[in-house]
């Protein structure tokens, strides 16, 4: 089943939600992600803090079906690809290889985050500070008074809302139909809740969760979310 969501349109570029945690440019045949952490669980384990290592392994896996359910012919990360500047030298050989696969056929550009802000050596693809796309401003971190049509990361977005007295906390994508923040992709990225000052700050107004769901994503104003207890 194709997991699509629902299209937004951001100073007059069509997009779509997609439901596993991506953002599609038709126009543009543009995949972009945001947040992948990628060796994060190598990072911990060096520093003495057990994790299972298969994030990067999972993180890679969603990414490769995403991209092979869109078939883009430009694929961008919005910064934070790697939790640290040395999880590239802590990649296996697997991973190495699905990120080549990644690269084959298509441009991908690694958007410059605040754990990763120099360009990662050996790595297919370029390296920018942020990309500038017609309308639309790609970059990692949002930024106080941007211009309309900026795409970002960083802050991990996530909802809780109640259903049927069951409360849910959900990966999401935030936006006011000015600006757009994507969820994090990365298998071990944790989550800010959209009623936080830090990401309601970068609204001033209304703007709507769209909660990441098994096969589309579902909107709910922020003020219909909750804020974590």
């Amino acid at each position: 089943m194709a997991q699509d969501g629902a299209a937004v349109t951001l100073a007059g570029a069509t997009l779509v939600l997609d439901a596993a945690g991506a953002l599609w440019w038709p126009s543009e045949r543009m995949l972009i992600v945001a947040d992948l952490h990628l060796e994060k669980g190598s990072a911990f384990a060096v520093r003495g803090v057990p994790l299972p290592p298969y994030d990067s392994r999972a993180t890679l896996d969603l990414l490769a079906r995403i991209v092979a359910r869109r078939r883009p012919r430009v694929l961008v990360a919005l910064g934070d690809s790697f939790h640290d500047r040395g999880g590239v030298d802590r990649l296996g050989p697997d991973e190495r290889a699905s990120l080549a696969a990644l690269a084959r056929g298509r441009d991908l550009v690694w958007i410059a985050g605040n754990h990763d802000p120099a360009p990662m050596p050996g790595l297919a693809g370029d390296s920018a500070d942020e990309l500038r796309v017609g309308p639309l401003t790609l970059r990692h971190e949002p930024e106080a008074g941007a211009d309309e049509g900026e795409i970002a990361g960083h802050f991990h977005p996530v909802a809780r809302v109640v259903v049927r007295g069951r409360s849910l906390r959900r990966r999401c994508f935030a936006t006011d139909g000015r600006r757009l923040v994507l969820p994090a992709l990365g298998a071990y990225a944790g989550g800010l809740n959209i009623r936080d000052a830090a990401l309601a700050g970068l609204f001033g107004g209304a703007y709507d969760a769209h909660l990441v769901g098994a096969a589309r994503t579902y909107r709910i104003a922020h003020h219909a979310c909750l804020p974590d207890r």
